[in-house]
């Protein structure tokens, strides 16, 4: 069996329009900006009042470095692994992370100065009651 050459054939314009796009940071739906699904990442205040205590029930959870899902993942948390809760925001629990989560935890990226990140408050199970800020 003889294999078949195969040729592509792009004009100077489609090859202008790809390089274009690409130093542009677009990529996609001409005129839409490339999205990673990251989100600002929001740090907690170095003397944030720890508001409950929280604790993982299952195998392993997120921690993300905001908010959202559209923010990135910095560790998952294993089970039973215990956390401050320093902040709210709707159903987002904010958890100081320490030098030993990066022992304990499965490292997603290795986070840099953050000493805080995101939990969904279905991955966590409350020890203690939430005080209100």
């Amino acid at each position: 069996m003889k294999p078949i050459p195969i040729r592509t054939k792009f004009s100077a314009a489609s090859i202008a329009l790809m390089l274009a796009c690409i130093a542009s940071g677009q990529a996609g739906a001409q005129g839409q900006p490339q999205r990673g699904g990251q989100g600002q990442s929001i740090q907690a205040p170095g003397d944030a009042k720890v508001l409950a205590t929280v604790r993982v029930p299952t195998s392993h959870a997120n921690i993300h470095s905001g908010p959202s899902t559209g923010n990135e993942v910095l560790v998952l948390a294993a089970q039973d692994t215990v956390m401050p809760m320093v902040g709210r925001r709707g159903e987002w629990v904010q958890v100081q992370l320490s030098p030993e989560m990066r022992k304990t935890g499965i490292l997603m990226r290795w986070y840099k100065n953050e000493t805080s990140g995101w939990m969904h408050d279905s991955t966590v199970e409350f020890l203690t009651p939430e005080a209100k800020p």
